[in-house]
């Protein structure tokens, strides 16, 4: 394993939203022999190697990828690991697989924690297969991804967690493990003795270890399930903010809505409103899955750099800080300008959400809703635009079934993610901020994206998740990790604020 200390003492997230004090940051990377295996096992044994000395040191310690997140999950003052470099990945054959694993070895894909959302994409397209679903955004590391919840709006799908099924996880400086579920095992005895992992089949510690921001070990290793490879036909139109509209976003029945098919659903389903714009109406992505084949028309990325599948956050960072008299114009302007209405764009998943990047520097919030609220939460928010804004910004409204994952975010049976996507200001903190109160004032269940901006305490994240999903992920945790050294190397200063700290005693 490569290992290069860069003597860094500041970072920040690529949304650039703090600066935070460090020890180190190092730059990791696999060796490049003619055996992909030996060189992955050659970095488990040098990430156990710097978790030693880190623990020696008295050091906590963080592990980064795409540096996607906007608030300081991710953060420590001690040491940072750049993971990024750490980019295998594998298909998996057959004698890697269980006989009682309930498909087949080419539904599998094995990643290394470095690689990138679009990196898995495109190279699963060189293997005609395809992800079910991601975020809108694919520059995040498929760990980092998936560790935080990311998702996209396939309402029948769900987010990055559930198509994952195994995780290699570095849990201190002696163990690693093989982690996944008793009710759903995957890998065989085999593929354990290639990396040398401890099995751990566990439906508990799994859903626990899915969304655990970097708290449960450093995750090295990713199985994910996937799909054969297929096009979106995709279409954005303008609709009126009406009765109609509201009733399909809060059940997902599109049975009065005019979409551009009347007797099928779309796969993928999402909600745009400029609040400075309401008259013109909503704007309303729909996609639609198709069988794949090579004749197709290849999506124009038109204006440059924005794709079909993008979100706010790839464009809306253009906005600078500018006088409130003015939000309305320069939010239409560069709405109008940006995210265009379209019809009948095919493309793969990679082809129809390829942003890796963004421009400016901007503000993410998102929280997840029960989709039955959505009306209540329309109201709720342009009021509040009135009274405290102008927010400047949009307001996105995305579909997701709910998970599994005890402390996964999108938790509700039919999920919406309500997004605010604006300049990052003091101003647009705070409107985000204020409006959190308003939702749990209104006695609206909500709970916050894990790497976007948030405002949580001890009380709130109990309220969200309840005391018995808590306490099940602190469990985990602690039967997971077993070492207390460990658990402290992997703790940083926002979990000692939301109570996710404790160090359990050993029975």
């Amino acid at each position: 394993m490569i290992i290069h200390p860069t003597n860094q003492k500041k970072w920040s997230p690529r949304h650039e939203t703090f600066v935070q004090e460090i020890n180190n940051l190092f730059d990791l990377a696999n060796d490049e022999t003619d055996n992909i295996v030996d060189d992955y096992n050659s970095t488990t044994a040098g990430v156990q190697q710097l978790l030693q000395e880190a623990i020696q040191k008295n050091l906590r310690l963080r592990v980064v990828g795409g540096e996607w997140s906007f608030t300081k999950i991710t953060a420590t003052d001690g040491i940072v690991l750049n993971t990024k470099p750490l980019n295998i990945s594998l298909k998996i054959t057959d004698g890697s697989v269980q006989s009682a694993y309930a498909k087949t070895a080419d539904d599998l894909y094995f990643s290394q924690c470095g690689v990138s959302v679009q990196e898995l994409t495109d190279r699963l397209r060189k293997r005609k297969r395809s992800l079910m679903t991601s975020g809108a955004s694919n520059g995040q590391t498929i760990a980092g991804a998936l560790s935080t919840g990311t998702h996209g709006s396939a309402y029948k799908i769900g987010a990055i967690p559930e198509f994952v099924v195994g995780l290699h996880i570095i849990v201190s400086p002696t163990r690693h493990v093989w982690l996944e579920r008793k009710s759903y095992p995957v890998v065989s005895d085999s593929f354990l003795q290639k990396i040398g992992a401890e099995p751990v089949r566990d439906d508990d510690l799994f859903k626990a270890a899915l969304v655990s921001f970097g708290s449960f070990g450093f995750i090295h290793g990713v199985m994910i399930e996937t799909v054969p490879l297929f096009l979106y036909e995709t279409y954005r139109r303008r609709m009126p903010i009406d009765a109609v509209l509201e009733e399909s976003m809060k059940t997902l029945d599109f049975t009065h809505l005019s979409l551009p098919f009347t007797n099928e659903d779309p796969y993928h389903f999402q909600v745009v409103i400029n609040p400075y714009d309401l008259g013109e109406g909503a704007y309303v992505t729909t996609m639609y899955k198709r069988d794949y084949t090579d004749d197709y028309p290849r999506p124009s990325i038109s204006p440059p750099g924005v794709a079909p599948g993008d979100d706010a956050p790839s464009f809306i960072g253009g906005l600078t800080q500018v006088i409130p008299a003015v939000v309305p114009m320069v939010v239409n302007a560069l709405t109008r300008q940006q995210y265009p209405v379209f019809e009948k764009v095919f493309g793969t998943h990679g082809e129809i959400f390829s942003s890796t990047s963004f421009h400016g520097k901007l503000l993410s919030a998102a929280v997840s809703i029960p989709s039955d609220k959505v009306s209540d939460v329309i109201s709720l928010l342009l009021a509040h635009n009135d009274t405290t804004g102008p927010f400047t910004g949009i307001f996105a409204f995305r579909y997701v079934k709910g998970t599994d994952a005890t402390l996964g975010f999108t938790k509700f049976p039919k999920t919406c993610v309500l997004e605010l996507d604006g300049i990052f200001s003091d101003k647009t903190t705070s409107f985000c901020t204020t409006f959190w109160d308003k939702l749990e004032a209104a006695g609206i269940p909500f709970a916050f994206h894990w790497g976007k901006m948030l405002d949580l305490t001890k009380t709130r994240l109990r309220t969200m998740y309840s005391s018995a999903s808590v306490d099940a992920w602190i469990k985990a945790r602690n039967t997971l990790m077993k070492d207390k050294n460990s658990l402290k190397l992997f703790t940083n200063d926002v979990m000692k604020q939301w109570g996710l700290d404790t160090i359990l005693p050993t029975t």
